[in-house]
């Protein structure tokens, strides 16, 4: 069974369409929302939106153009997209990682053999924000990896200001992350991914 067609909370949202009158042809069109896994194809529009975002706060993206289409490649079960009208308006990308704390390496690499889900980047475009999204988004991504069996817990690095946004999102502080960025210093969060065999018989996974 693949990853996506256990999932029943990845499946696109349609809104009801409106009424059309007698005679009048319905035309086809997109799902008014959904939510799904990135593919490489994904990598332009996902680096669009995270440049934008992080780099009038940062100064930099946690992820380049060819860092993106290289997780993309080699986890993309571990992104997830939110689209309007197949329009990409938020992402997540995360990878494996396979030891206690993250480290430099942790930027870069993806460990097939780990349970930590390093979350590498979320962004919302900025026609988006204010909404709700990013927290709608994570809350769906916390839920999917939970339908995942060898995930034990997810892991991201942040600074000090993003902190209140992921504790909302059930994540606790670690304390100060080993990676640094230029001048820029992180917070270490963690959130355990709980309940497997719960989920696995309650939610469908």
């Amino acid at each position: 069974m693949s990853v996506i067609s256990a999932l029943p909370f990845l499946k696109p949202i349609h809104q009801r369409p409106p009424r059309s009158s007698p005679g009048r042809q319905r035309r086809h069109t997109l799902p008014a929302s959904e939510f799904r896994c990135l593919t490489p194809e994904d990598a332009i529009s996902v680096f669009e939106i995270e440049r934008e975002a992080f780099i009038s706060v940062s100064g930099d993206c946690p992820l380049h153009l060819d860092e993106i289409r290289h997780f993309l490649n080699l986890c993309p079960e571990l992104s997830l997209g939110w689209f309007e009208e197949g329009r990409l308006v938020a992402f997540i990308i995360g990878s494996l990682w396979d030891q206690e704390k993250l480290s430099q390496d942790a930027l870069t690499l993806h460990k097939p053999g780990g349970t930590t889900v390093h979350i590498h980047a979320l962004a919302v475009h900025r026609t988006f924000r204010q909404q709700g999204k990013g927290s709608i988004l994570m809350w769906r991504y916390l839920q999917y990896l939970r339908c995942l069996p060898y995930v034990r817990r997810a892991v991201l690095m942040c600074e000090d200001f993003l902190i209140p946004f992921y504790r909302k999102c059930g994540f606790k502080v670690r304390g100060p992350c080993e990676v640094t960025v230029g001048s820029l210093a992180f917070v270490e969060m963690q959130y355990p991914v709980r309940g497997h065999a719960f989920m696995r018989r309650n939610s469908g996974c």
